[in-house]
C-alpha cells in the first residue's frame, strides 16, 4: 500500500481554516435540520415566538445539544451549535444565564467521569478493547439543578437522550421513561410558568405519557438529532422563520407497553438472543391502524403554523413504462400570516384476497414548495401498482388479487380522506418468486379478525357508491410478463475486466482481495482500521496493485463522513492514531496526542441524523445532502461511504434506530435512493446500503438470531432495499451482524446471491460489518460461497481460513475469483481508480 501514498497527495488541509465547502454545506445541515423537526403540539399558538423576545432555557440539552448518536454513526465536526447559542445568535435574550453556567459545571464534570470511567474499565479487564469499552459505557447526561423562576415571554424545557451502536436503549428512568430529576423539572416548571415548551431532542421514540399529567406543556417539538446546525435550524422554527414540515416516520404510542416490542415476553426474547418476529407484517402504524390500537403521535404525524386543505382531483392510470396510478392533489395554504410547505401521503386498502393484510400501507407521498398565505400548488403522485402487491407463497410470489384497492390521501395517515379505488377483475402475479424459508412460515402469530376485515373493506366498497368517489379498472393485461432486466453494468468494461484481471491473479492475491488491509494487529479495528486516510473505518487491499487494482478507503456515516478532525503525517505518509483520538473529536485521550511531524486538517460535515432526514419527506432536499457527502468524498479521497444505515424500526429501543430511517419499507426505501442516488453522482463515489437484513437489535449483535417469515421479510424487512437497489444501484452492501432464520446474515446464500444478484440483479460489493467472522456462526469462507465478496476490516486469521479452505476443497477457486472480480470492479469504478474520477482534491478549499 505505500506505492500509493507516494503517488497521492495527502488528504486534508495543512492549515485549519474553514473552506468554503464547509459553509456551503452547514447551510444545507441547517435547512435539512429545519425541514425535518416535527411540531407535535401546539396549544394556544405557543409558537412560534416573537422577534427579540426573552426566553428562559431549562434541561441539559439546551446548552449541550445532542448533535447524533454515539460510535460509528457519530460525525467528529469542527465545531456543533446548542440551542442556547442558536438563540442567542437569532437576537433571543437568554433570560437565565446564571443558572446555565451551575449547569455547564455539572455536565463538565459528567463527562470527565465519562471518561474516567470508560479508562478503568479497559484497566481492569471489564472490557477487552478500548472500542467496546466505548460502546458499552454510554454518557448519560446528568441532572440538572432544581428549575427557578426568571421573568420570561417563554419557557423551553430540552430533553436529551444518547444512544449508539453496541448497546440497546432500556426500558427505564433516564431512557426510554423520564427519570426523577427529569420529572421534578417539568412538575416545578408547570407550576412556575403558565406555559411550557417541551423539546424532545433524541434519536428515538420516548414515553410521553407524562403529557396527559402536566396540561401546561403547551408545545412539544421534536428536535431529533439534527446535526452541526442544530441550534441554528431550531431558532429558525421557533421564530417562523421556517415553518415545522417535518412528519413523523414511527408511531408514537400512548403507553410503552401498547407496542408489541415493548411487551414482557419480547424483551426477553431479545435477550435470550433468539428473537421471533411473531408479528409478521404488522409492524409500526400497520399494527395501530389495523387492529385499532390508540396511538399518541400517529405515522405521518406534524403540525405547522399555518392551514391546509388537501383536495384531490383526479385518479388516472399510466401504462408505461410500468403499471402505475397517477393521482392529481391540489393543496392551498389557508393561513393568513405564514408560508409553509405540506407534505402529502398515499395510502392503500388492499383486497383480502385469501390473506390477511394491514388497513392500510403507505404506497406514495410528495411534498410542495413554500406556498405563501392563500396560494396554491397541484402535485402529480405517480406510484407503480407492483407496491399494492402482497406475498403470496402458495400463489408463487408478489400477487394482486381481486377487488378494490382503495385509496386514501392526506397530511397524515389519520387524517387520510378515501378519495377512491382501482379495481382489478381477477388476481395477478406480479412476480414469481422461489420460496426460500417455508420451514418459518409458522412464525407469525398475530393475525387480526378476519371478519372485521372484511367488513371495514365492505363498508369501503359501498362508500365509493354512496358518495360516488371515482373507480378506475385495471386492465390484468397491464402486468404483461417481461424478463427481468439484465443485471446493471457498474461501469463501461468494469466487469469483463476486472474478471480478466482476476483470472491472473495467484491464489494468495485472490484471497488478500477479499479480506480488507488491516491496519492493527493487537487492537479492535473496530472503528478506525483505516490507514491511507486517519478516521477511516479501513480500506481493502492492494494486492492487485501492479495490475491497476487500487485500495478503496471506506468511511462510516450516515449523519456525514466520520474521519479524524486533526491528524499528523511524517516522511509523507499520516500516522496510525490511537483508537480514543477517533471519537468524540479525541475528547476520549487522556492526554494531548502530538506523535511528531505536520498536523493536517479534515473537517466533515455533520448532517442530521438519518430518522430526522426521513423526516422531511422530501426525496429532492435529500438528494442534495447526498450530493454534498459525495463532494466531502472527494476532497478526503473516501471510495465507499458506509452509509444508509435503513434498517426497518421495528423495536423502539434498537441503539442504532437513529441511524436509520424509518418503520414503513417504502419511506426507508426512496430515502436511501435519494441519499444515494445523490453521492454517487459524484463520479467514482458510492454508499454501502446496511444492514442486510434484519438487523434490529444491538443486544447480542453478532450471536442474535431474526426469526421471520417469509412473508414478513419480502414485505417489511428486505422490500426497503429492494427499492434502494432498483432505483439505486448503490455501490456496495453491508451484511448485518446478526443471523437471519438461523443463518448468519454474512453467510447467507439466501440474501446475498438468490435474492439480492438474481431477483434484484444488484451488480455491486457485497461486504460484511466490521469483524462479522468473530462470531461463533460466521466462517470467512461461509462468506464467499454466500457470495459476500469482502470481509472487513481485514485480519490474517481470516486469510488463513480462506487458504485451509482452498486447500481442502471445501472453497472452490472459482467462487473465490468471482468475488475477487467484484472487489476489483469496484475499485475499478471507484475514485480511488486512476481516471476513476477527477481529482477533486482541493488544497485551496474551493
Amino acid at each position: 500500500m505505500q506505492q500509493f501514498f507516494q503517488t497521492a497527495p495527502l488528504t486534508g488541509f495543512p492549515d485549519p481554516a474553514p473552506r468554503s465547502y464547509e459553509a456551503r454545506h452547514a447551510a444545507l445541515a441547517r435547512r435539512a435540520a429545519a425541514e425535518g423537526m416535527v411540531l407535535l403540539k401546539n396549544e394556544g399558538n405557543a409558537l412560534p415566538l416573537a422577534p427579540g423576545c426573552r426566553v428562559a432555557l431549562y434541561g441539559m440539552g439546551a446548552l449541550h445539544t445532542v448533535k447524533g448518536g454515539t460510535g460509528s454513526g457519530d460525525v467528529n465536526a469542527r465545531a456543533s451549535v446548542s440551542i442556547c447559542s442558536g438563540l442567542r445568535a437569532a437576537s433571543l435574550t437568554i433570560a437565565n444565564e446564571a443558572w446555565l453556567e451551575r449547569c455547564e459545571a455539572i455536565y463538565a464534570k459528567a463527562r470527565a467521569g465519562w471518561r474516567a470511567l470508560i479508562w478503568n474499565k479497559l484497566e481492569t479487564k471489564q472490557q477487552p478493547h478500548f472500542f467496546a469499552s466505548y460502546v458499552n459505557t454510554p454518557f448519560e447526561v446528568p441532572p440538572c439543578p432544581p428549575p427557578e423562576f426568571c421573568e420570561c415571554d417563554a419557557v423551553f424545557y430540552v430533553l436529551s437522550r444518547t444512544a449508539g451502536e453496541g448497546a440497546d436503549r432500556r426500558l427505564r428512568p433516564g431512557d426510554y421513561l423520564l427519570c426523577a430529576a427529569e420529572r421534578r423539572d417539568l412538575e416545578q416548571l408547570c407550576a412556575l410558568y403558565s406555559s411550557v415548551i417541551l423539546v424532545l431532542n433524541t434519536g428515538g421514540i420516548l414515553d410521553l405519557s407524562f403529557l396527559d399529567e402536566m396540561p401546561r406543556i403547551r408545545a412539544v417539538l421534536l428536535l431529533s438529532q439534527p446535526g452541526m446546525e442544530g441550534g441554528h435550524a431550531f431558532a429558525d422554527v421557533v421564530l417562523g422563520k421556517v415553518s415545522p414540515c417535518g412528519r413523523l416516520t414511527d408511531t408514537w404510542p400512548l403507553l410503552p407497553q401498547d407496542h408489541i416490542c415493548m411487551r414482557p415476553e419480547n424483551r426477553s426474547a431479545v435477550c435470550a438472543g433468539a428473537v421471533p418476529y411473531r408479528e409478521g407484517i404488522y409492524v409500526g402504524y400497520r399494527y395501530f391502524d389495523t387492529f385499532g390500537v390508540p396511538v399518541r403521535y400517529g405515522f405521518g404525524h406534524g403540525l405547522s403554523y399555518t392551514e391546509f386543505t388537501v383536495e384531490t382531483q383526479n385518479l388516472s392510470l399510466c401504462p408505461s413504462p410500468q403499471a402505475s396510478a397517477e393521482l392529481t392533489v391540489t393543496v392551498r395554504n389557508t393561513g393568513a400570516r405564514y408560508s409553509a410547505r405540506q407534505v402529502v401521503q398515499v395510502y392503500a386498502t388492499c383486497p383480502l384476497g385469501g390473506l390477511h393484510k394491514e388497513a392500510r400501507r403507505l404506497v406514495c407521498y410528495g411534498k410542495t414548495r413554500t406556498l405563501a398565505p392563500q396560494s396554491a400548488q397541484s402535485l402529480t403522485l405517480r406510484f407503480p401498482l407492483e407496491r399494492l402487491a402482497s406475498y403470496d407463497a402458495a400463489a408463487g410470489g408478489k400477487t394482486l388479487c381481486a377487488g378494490n384497492y382503495h385509496l386514501w390521501v392526506g397530511a397524515s395517515l389519520a387524517g387520510a380522506r378515501h378519495v377512491g379505488a382501482l379495481s382489478l377483475c381477477q388476481p395477478v402475479l406480479v412476480e414469481k418468486l422461489d420460496r426460500l424459508w417455508p420451514e418459518f412460515d409458522d412464525v407469525d402469530t398475530l393475525f387480526p379478525s378476519a371478519e372485521r376485515c372484511a367488513a371495514w373493506r365492505q363498508s369501503l366498497d359501498e362508500a365509493l357508491l354512496a358518495r360516488a368517489l371515482p373507480v378506475v379498472r385495471v386492465d390484468p393485461c397491464a402486468f404483461s410478463k417481461t424478463p427481468k432486466a439484465p443485471h446493471a453494468e457498474p461501469g463501461p468494461g468494469a466487469l469483463q475486466r476486472a474478471g480478466a484481471i482476476a483470472a491472473a491473479l495467484s491464489d494468495e492475491q485472490l484471497i488478500r482481495l477479499c479480506v480488507g488491509q488491516w491496519s492493527r494487529e493487537t487492537e479492535s479495528q473496530l472503528g478506525a482500521a483505516g490507514v491511507s486516510v486517519p478516521g477511516s473505518a479501513g480500506e481493502t487491499s492492494a494486492a492487485a496493485g501492479d495490475a491497476g487494482v487500487p485500495p478503496m478507503v471506506l468511511a462510516d456515516g450516515p449523519a456525514g463522513l466520520r474521519l479524524n478532525k486533526v491528524y499528523f503525517e511524517k516522511n509523507g505518509a499520516p500516522i496510525i492514531a490511537p483508537l480514543e483520538q477517533c471519537f468524540e473529536g479525541g475528547y476520549l485521550a487522556l492526554s494531548e496526542y502530538d506523535p511528531g511531524g505536520t498536523r493536517r486538517y479534515q473537517y466533515c460535515t455533520a448532517f442530521p441524523i438519518g430518522t430526522l432526514l426521513a423526516q422531511t419527506w422530501d426525496t429532492a432536499l435529500l438528494g442534495e445532502v447526498g450530493r454534498a457527502v459525495g463532494r466531502e468524498m472527494e476532497l478526503f479521497r473516501v471510495s465507499l461511504w458506509l452509509a444508509p444505515g435503513m434498517n426497518i424500526h421495528r423495536d423502539p429501543l434498537c441503539g442504532r434506530n437513529f441511524e436509520y430511517f424509518s418503520e414503513d419499507p417504502l419511506l426507508s426505501g426512496l430515502t436511501a435512493a435519494a441519499v444515494a442516488g445523490g453521492v454517487q453522482s459524484c463520479p467514482g463515489r458510492g454508499v454501502t446500503i446496511k444492514h442486510f437484513a434484519c438487523n434490529n437489535q444491538e443486544q447480542l449483535r453478532t450471536e442474535s438470531n431474526s426469526i421471520v417469515s417469509e412473508r414478513a421479510l419480502r414485505e417489511i424487512y428486505l422490500r426497503g432495499f429492494e427499492i434502494a437497489v432498483k432505483a439505486a444501484q448503490p455501490m456496495a452492501i453491508m451484511t448485518g451482524y446478526n443471523l437471519v432464520n438461523g443463518v448468519h446474515a454474512a453467510n447467507s446464500r439466501a440474501l446475498c446471491t438468490h435474492i439480492a444478484r438474481e431477483e434484484w440483479r444488484f451488480s455491486g460489493l457485497f461486504m460484511t460489518d466490521w469483524d462479522s467472522t468473530s462470531s461463533l456462526r460466521c466462517t470467512p469462507e461461509g462468506c464467499i460461497l454466500a457470495g459476500n465478496d469482502l470481509m472487513m476490516p481485514g485480519s490474517r486469521r481470516e486469510c488463513a481460513a480462506l487458504a485451509s479452505a482452498l486447500e481442502s476443497g471445501a472453497l472452490p477457486r472459482a467462487a473465490l475469483r468471482r468475488c475477487a472480480a467484484n472487489v476489483i470492479c469496484a475499485a475499478l469504478c471507484s475514485g480511488a481508480a486512476p481516471g476513476g474520477s477527477p481529482d477533486a482534491h482541493d488544497p485551496a478549499g474551493q
